[in-house]
């Protein structure tokens, strides 16, 4: 699928901009791989149907453990779409196949 491979991924947080990158693999309409950016690596979760994927991610932050819940739409080689930083409020997020 078109998701699977190596993304480069920025988020739009309250405290600004977050890059990370992505390793994804797919299997049916499944999702799974791994994030990593300044806080360390995670594995990552989440479904592909079509065009719209939706993930997620608990990364260790400044303040403990968090979740990051993202929902987005996949166009080729790139996506977008709204991630949620759990009791942190919500952002956007755009990404590139690397």
């Amino acid at each position: 699928m078109a998701i699977d491979g190596n993304w480069n991924l920025t988020m739009q947080s309250p405290m600004g901009p977050r890059p990370v990158t992505a390793e994804f693999t797919s299997s049916g309409g499944a999702i799974g791989g791994n994030f990593t950016g300044a806080q360390g690596a995670a594995p990552v979760a989440g479904t592909i149907d079509g065009n719209a994927v939706a993930f997620a991610a608990t990364v260790q932050g400044p303040m403990g453990q968090m979740e990051l819940k993202f929902a987005g739409t996949l166009d080729g080689d790139s996506m977008s779409g709204t991630v949620a930083f759990g009791a942190f409020g919500s952002g956007t997020f755009t990404g590139t196949k690397a």
